[in-house]
């Protein structure tokens, strides 16, 4: 077990008054690149795989149209979360701000919200990983002996097994392999000859308006978060990081910034390549785009880059999961067997191994857009609490009452953006998955019931708020 009083500007419990106690706690390790690496790294992903969904419920202009309003909702999130986060600096990241800020129920929930939000984007990976391999090597004349579930199943128990070993290392990777992912976008960009239309990219004749209507922006907005998707994560390695103050914003913010670029980029060379009808059902539409240049380098690059960026998704999701995990476990909002730190690699450890046949089992038996949709769902879920969340967060601790790390701009504006962005998002995802919305909607419903009636119990209350706040104004 981690004891909260080895993290820096907490407030130690009674039980840690004995010095002489010395448990093991999480290595502060990481820097603004692991913080960079982590959030892009989950996230990249999106423009390799799902993002051209979008495509194929509004057609190619509602893409774009869903993917820069996604931009506008996410660009909130990485405001909030780089002021929130770089102040309650602790594992868990948005599981611990409603903690401190809203009250259990909520922190409860949130933390769920992130558990499934990471986990289904972790399958979603693998399944992508297993079709690229197997693609691939029908292209290389190999398809009879490709089992692509093997391959899920291996990248599931490898990087389990990375992240078990260390942090360090594990984004380390993550950074290194994200970056080559991101060069392999810009090199197609490159390639396709974007100065001179018409030579590769043909959007004066793929280009078809809005085969849908208004009603197709929409719809599109569904998968148009996939571009961004994950960004959120920079937070969950808060209590691992040197200088929150520092990394945290940087990190998260140079992010977003990066994938802005990416996804419009990966719009434009997506789009000037295939018509709207095949890029809408398409797998992995960046490395099949590649084919289409010819060019058996940037074939092989794209299938690389594709590969890295399912990797470093995957990677960071297994990160992402087990911190939100550990820290319920932890606060014995989960069974506390969950809040255990390795003694030799500063790793929670058992919160890792929990989820490996968790996602082996989605991965062999659901298909792509359903895990899709479910990390969309749970991810808006935990949006919409974090808009509720900053504007009483401002509230209760007015600028100038505790120190912050950074200051978001604008407030309240970019908390009223997130929630309607939000909001037309569950439209979007109801009009295509509207049983996946309400079934999800019920599971939290009753999750929320077992954690009233039940759990709460076991929670110690006063060891949970580790931040040495003044009282909140009007307590």
């Amino acid at each position: 077990m981690v004891d909260v009083a080895n993290v820096p500007g907490a407030a130690a419990p009674a039980s840690a008054a004995d010095s002489s106690s010395k448990r093991v706690a999480l290595k502060r390790v990481l820097g603004p690149a692991h913080v960079w690496g982590l959030g892009v790294g989950i996230v990249l992903v999106g423009e390799f795989m799902g993002w051209n969904f979008a495509v194929g419920k509004g057609g190619a202009i509602a893409a774009l149209t869903a993917c820069w309003l996604a931009g506008i909702l996410y660009t909130c999130v990485a405001m909030i979360d780089s002021e929130v986060t770089s102040t309650v600096a602790a594992a868990g990241g948005q599981y611990a701000q409603a903690k401190h800020i809203i009250g259990p129920l909520a922190a409860f929930n949130v933390g769920l919200y992130l558990v499934m939000a990471y986990t289904m984007l972790e399958v979603s990976n693998a399944i992508v990983t297993g079709d690229l391999i197997q693609a691939f090597a029908a292209n290389m004349g190999l398809a009879g002996e490709v089992d692509k579930r093997a391959y899920m199943t291996l990248t599931i128990v490898f990087l389990a097994w990375l992240n078990y070993r260390g942090v360090l290392a594990t984004l380390t990777l993550n950074y290194i392999i994200t970056a080559i992912a991101f060069a392999a976008i810009l090199a197609l960009f490159v390639a396709v000859n974007p100065l001179t239309p018409g030579a590769t990219v043909m959007h004066d004749q793929l280009l078809t308006g809005l085969p849908y209507g208004g009603l197709g922006i929409l719809a599109a907005m569904h998968f148009g978060l996939w571009f961004y998707l994950g960004i959120e994560g920079t937070t969950q390695a808060a209590e691992e990081v040197r200088s929150p103050a520092r990394s945290l914003p940087l990190g998260t913010l140079t992010g977003i910034m990066t994938l802005l670029i990416a996804a419009t980029l990966t719009w434009y060379i997506g789009t000037g390549l295939m018509p709207w009808e095949y890029l809408g059902q398409a797998i992995t539409p960046l490395y099949d785009a590649a084919r289409l240049t010819g060019s058996l380098p940037l074939e092989l690059f794209l299938f690389v880059g594709t590969l890295f960026a399912t990797l470093a998704s995957a990677n960071g999701c297994i990160n992402d999961a087990s911190r939100a995990w550990f820290a319920m476990g932890r606060d014995r909002y989960m069974p506390v067997w969950f809040g255990a730190v390795h003694p030799r690699y500063h790793t929670p450890y058992r919160s890792i191994l929990f989820f490996v046949p968790i996602a082996i089992l989605f991965a062999v038996s659901t298909p792509l857009d359903q895990t899709i949709t479910l990390s969309i769902l749970s991810g808006l879920l935990g949006y919409t609490i974090m808009a509720i969340g900053v504007m009483m967060f401002r509230r209760k601790w007015p600028l100038g009452s505790i120190a912050r790390g950074y200051v978001h701009p604008l407030h309240p504006l970019p908390a009223i953006l997130l929630l309607g962005l939000c909001a037309v998002t569950y439209l979007a995802v109801f009009l295509g998955y509207g049983t996946q919305l309400l079934a999800m909607m019920a599971f939290y419903i009753f999750a929320s019931a077992w954690f009233v009636l039940h759990r709460y119990k076991y929670c110690r209350r006063g060891d949970q708020f580790t931040m040495p706040w003044p009282k909140p104004k009007g307590y």
